[in-house]
């Protein structure tokens, strides 16, 4: 089985960040998304695996995928020069995929439970795929799907303004090579992209065997801050171990922490779960539970708390920050000595004194 990764878009509902970081590449519990997906791809046995990338950030995320070996697999990419849908990447890496089945995986997504279960049911059930979904409060904001007493699926509508069910499709699909004939049949919905759900509808039309997997443990939509936010809490809570790999002094490390090779921890306390990056200072400060410092950071008498910080970022002398998504080489100071806690989404090189 093949692999197709859709790590293109412009990531909108992220920016400013997303100005100048492709969105899979923004880190969850100081590991880029896209790393977990490669992870998830690897261990359900997949070791050819094609990346759809779009022009603005594809240099990146070839950059830090390379030619896969980091994951003992080949990796192409592809070209999308514009946002076409779903179905619209399958089209473009047709060519590509030839006859071969595969799974799509965007690469935006974090599920816990991986694929490996999912690929064992459509081998052996010879489906022609697999759609896997998750009972969600707000079905309208994504396809959803309808299921029969016995769970097959019968109906799939994209983002419904009265959904029919709160079953959401999520960002994993398994295809057998007959979801291209479907793709044929289809025109550009009302916002001009092709779907993958009037695809799969398709198949289902003509006679295709489409089967459902109803995800029960976490899946992660990092599309938004608040939802990478809870991605880094989720993340943090589930698989953090406490591992001190650098110098910790005069310092209170409670829980699951992890601190970076080459990282220093002076005069402060940190709740975990956390992560510290590798050569990062911690000094004179709290660090909070659920929070992610990159690598080569400093966090000098300050507080932080349920906050992602990417690499080579400081703060210094701010009495709190929370709930906050802070970009690379991000400086956040305080001048005035009158200290309130603060919530930002702060852009890459950026400068913010208080």
């Amino acid at each position: 089985m093949k692999g197709l990764v859709l790590s293109g878009g412009k990531g909108t509902r992220l920016r400013p960040l997303t100005f100048t970081t492709a969105k899979q590449l923004i880190p969850v519990a100081n590991r880029p998304i896209l790393s977990y997906v490669f992870d998830h791809l690897r261990d359900g046995g997949v070791r050819e695996v094609a990346v759809i990338i779009s022009p603005e950030t594809g240099e990146e995320v070839k950059a830090f995928l390379g030619d896969g070996s980091a994951w003992q697999m080949k990796v192409d990419y592809i070209v999308q020069d514009r946002p076409g849908g779903l179905a619209h990447a399958v089209k473009l890496a047709r060519p590509w995929l030839g006859d071969s089945p595969f799974v799509m995986y965007l690469g935006d997504n974090l599920l816990q439970e991986g694929i490996e279960e999912a690929s064992a049911e459509f081998s052996a059930e010879k489906a022609d795929a697999v759609i896997m979904l998750k009972r969600v409060a707000n079905p309208s904001s994504f396809g959803v799907a309808v299921l029969d007493e016995a769970g097959n699926a019968v109906r799939l509508v994209e983002k419904p303004k009265d959904p029919p069910s709160d079953l959401a499709l999520i960002g994993v699909y398994l295809f057998s090579p007959r979801i291209h004939e479907a793709i044929e049949g289809i025109r550009p919905s009302a916002r001009g992209e092709l779907e993958i759900t009037d695809a799969i509808q398709r198949l289902l039309d003509t006679g295709g065997r489409v089967r459902t997997r109803v995800v029960e443990g976490w899946w992660l939509d990092t599309g938004k801050k608040d939802d990478l936010l809870n991605a880094n809490y989720t993340v943090l809570d589930a698989w953090t171990r406490r591992e001190l790999a650098g110098e910790v002094t005069g310092s209170d490390i409670d829980g699951r922490v992890s601190v970076g090779a080459g990282a220093r921890v002076i005069r402060s306390t940190v709740r975990g779960p956390a992560v510290i990056g590798r050569d990062t200072v911690i000094e004179n400060s709290f660090i909070g539970p659920y929070t992610s410092v990159g690598d080569n950071c400093r966090v000098t008498n300050s507080a932080v708390e349920h906050s992602v910080i990417l690499e080579r970022s400081t703060i210094r002398d701010v009495e709190r920050i929370e709930d906050s998504l802070v970009g690379r080489d991000v400086t956040i100071c305080s001048q005035t000595g009158k200290h309130k806690a603060i919530r930002v989404l702060l852009s890459d090189s950026s400068e913010v004194e208080l």
